[in-house]
């Protein structure tokens, strides 16, 4: 058996090779990084003030009178002021296949264009074939004015006077 001197191992300098595979290894990390970081940011939703998917202002208690509904087109609500003077938000997406609801002020009630579906003044289910009644945003009132967050719809199986808010 040959066996051969050994020594003791010297310090080696990195190749050319091995300083390019390190550089390329730096780049491609960076350009995944960035490019996860380009979809966050798209992903995310950008909200600006008064906005849909944000809170909006819609002017003081006053400027509603009792059993006025007033749509909001920036924000995709109508806000609906019942004789009791409760607030009510009402999201004009319709339950059953998401058309926008026009408000029919002769009739007193939301009607569906796409397949008739009806509508009360709560948002309750008149005529079918919506499933539920329409969806509604959380209301606040303060100092005086009335504020809808539209950042998430409500969804419910009937209304209930305790989804109304008072001044």
């Amino acid at each position: 058996m040959t066996t051969f001197p050994t020594t003791p191992d010297a310090p080696t300098s990195p190749t050319r090779r091995d300083f390019l595979k390190l550089g390329w290894g730096v780049l491609a990390g960076v350009a995944a990084l960035e490019a996860g970081l380009a979809s966050m940011q798209f992903a995310l939703p950008r909200v600006s003030a008064g906005e849909f998917g944000g809170v909006i202002g819609c002017g003081p208690v006053d400027d509603f009178p009792a059993g006025s509904v007033t749509p909001f087109n920036e924000g995709r609500f109508y806000l609906a002021r019942l004789a009791d003077r409760g607030f009510l938000a009402l999201y004009r997406r319709c339950t059953h296949l998401g058309c926008a609801v026009p408000w029919d002020p002769a009739r007193g009630q939301f009607i569906c264009p796409c397949h008739a579906s009806a509508f009360d003044g709560t948002g309750q289910v008149l005529n079918a074939p919506a499933p539920r009644p329409l969806d509604r945003f959380a209301v606040q009132i303060i100092e005086g004015q009335v504020q809808v967050d539209t950042s998430r719809p409500l969804e419910r199986e009937q209304f209930d006077p305790g989804q109304l808010v008072y001044a």
